[in-house]
């Protein structure tokens, strides 16, 4: 019997419908997955992280076998990944980490300050992880930025500054790693990682994405909604951080664009919801979480233009079929990126003594809408605030090259955040969730195009590592501010 039917027999359904509240099955359960009794390790996350009450009562039960007690928290972290695979969903995986967050601050309540403030630095680590040990190019986040981006999180103060450099150079020491299944170990060096960092996707499309963190992994989800299709000619103009694609590579091509749920697939044929997409389509799919979408006004080569810069700061100009096509597409986009986009990583900007741009989660917003729109308004007159702070203080004439560079960068990065955020306030404020669904034109001018029903902001999207599109800290100059120069 497989474990999936050892569970829907033990648990009566409990576990799928969510509606038992019955501690000892759950206590049962959760003694047989830490025992690996019948379950591999790579069953246990799934089972700790789905979104309902059954599962809640079971990871919590499971956590019971784990006493952080007097252990630091990366300590904590690694013991904790010795048990089972951290594979799965991507919400899947945040949730088993919101557990272990809460386990940890039972155990340790004098340590830190709440238990947000406990999970907030358990996803710091994370992110941390990817962004030394991945397989980004470019600079490594130093312990400056990772120390100054979590200032005023804690409960409003700092966490401590010995806290956050024993935290860095832990994982700078020694990448997190969870444990694998014995069938995992055997297999090819790089078979391993790839099915170790992919779940149960191909190999080949291992290094699209984030490999070891569950917050940066583009979700596709193939039952999300559908806002908008049709044929759109793409053409990449800039490449992640905003450098220059190479000019062979700068070429007009037609695709069959599908706005699905947050990501924007590119493919050859038409769509078809039957139809598998192909590792091609994941490859082509740009997430348009944290995106912005306007009038590519400065290019004059062909009409109907539109310029989307991404979380990464890629920048792709796509032609449609007609100026009210162009506005179709620049407004659902828009509204996808408001609806959905989670709040960014803190990051405390203006104490940096070197510019870096904070990273940008690929999850779901867990927000309500109205607190959604509030957390776009808080960050906007933060953004605003920063603008005015950084350019009441301009380089002086005698600085280095290098230093006027650094000023300009950070201003065209804070320039363009308080746009995108005043176009997501906006939009929030004009309808929202209820403009991506409606079938005529709203308050922010959307058209009707192929729309199903609402993207579930609940559901828990299977993870493929379909394009990473992550800001990663890197240091290249971005395309210069509104693109001045005459995109070619």
């Amino acid at each position: 019997m497989g474990s999936t039917d050892i569970l829907e027999k033990e648990t009566s359904g409990s576990l799928s419908n969510g509606t038992s509240g019955n501690v000892d099955a759950a206590r049962r359960l959760a003694r047989r997955l830490y025992q690996l009794d019948r379950f591999k390790r790579s069953d246990v996350a799934k089972h700790l992280g789905k979104n309902n009450e059954f599962s809640k009562l079971v990871a919590e039960e499971y956590l019971k076998f784990f006493d952080f007690t007097g252990m630091t928290l990366d300590q904590s972290l690694r013991y904790f990944f010795k048990a089972f695979s951290l594979v799965g969903e991507t919400q899947e995986r945040e949730r088993v980490l919101i557990h272990f967050s809460n386990r940890y601050f039972y155990c340790n309540p004098d340590t830190i300050a709440s238990q947000d403030g406990v999970h907030c630095l358990t996803c710091a680590m994370m992110l941390l992880n990817t962004d030394l040990h991945g397989h980004n190019i470019g600079k490594k986040m130093t312990c400056q930025e990772f120390i100054a981006n979590l200032q005023g999180v804690d409960e409003g103060g700092d966490f401590s500054k010995d806290l956050l450099k024993a935290l860095y150079n832990s994982i700078k020491n020694e990448k997190l790693e969870w444990a694998v299944d014995d069938e995992e170990k055997k297999k090819s060096p790089s078979e391993g990682t790839d099915e170790k960092a992919n779940g149960t996707h191909p190999k080949t499309l291992s290094r699209i994405g984030s490999t070891t963190n569950p917050f940066l992994d583009i979700p596709h989800d193939p039952n999300a909604a559908v806002y908008k299709s049709g044929f759109l000619a793409r053409k990449i103009h800039a490449d992640m951080d905003g450098k220059k694609t190479p000019r062979g590579k700068r070429g007009w091509k037609t695709f069959y664009a599908v706005l699905k749920g947050t990501v924007l697939y590119l493919q050859k044929d038409e769509y078809k919801p039957e139809k598998a997409l192909s590792e091609e389509d994941l490859k082509n799919a740009v997430s348009v979480h944290h995106a912005l979408a306007s009038q590519a006004t400065d290019y004059e080569k062909k009409p109907n233009v539109l310029k989307l810069k991404t979380a990464d700061w890629r920048v792709l100009l796509f032609q449609a079929q007609s100026p009210e096509e162009m506005q179709g597409w620049i407004n659902k986009i828009n509204c996808v990126a408001a609806v959905f986009s989670a709040p960014p990583f803190p990051a405390a900007i203006g104490s940096q003594k070197k510019f870096s741009r904070p990273l940008l989660p690929a999850t779901t917003t867990k927000l309500s809408q109205e607190e959604q729109l509030k957390s776009h308004e808080s960050k906007l007159k933060q953004i605003a605030t920063e603008l005015a702070e950084h350019r009441s203080y301009p380089p002086d004439k005698k600085v280095k090259a290098k230093e006027v560079d650094e000023y300009k960068l950070k201003d065209h990065y804070l320039e363009f955040e308080k746009t995108r955020y005043e176009t997501y306030v906006r939009v929030l404020k004009e309808g929202g969730v209820e403009l991506l669904n409606s079938s005529g034109g709203g308050p922010a001018g959307l058209k009707k195009s192929h729309s199903s029903p609402s993207l579930n902001p609940d559901s828990s999207p299977v993870t493929a590592k379909v394009k990473r599109n992550v800001s990663e800290r890197k240091d290249h100059r971005p395309e210069t501010p509104g693109i001045k120069q005459k995109v070619t």
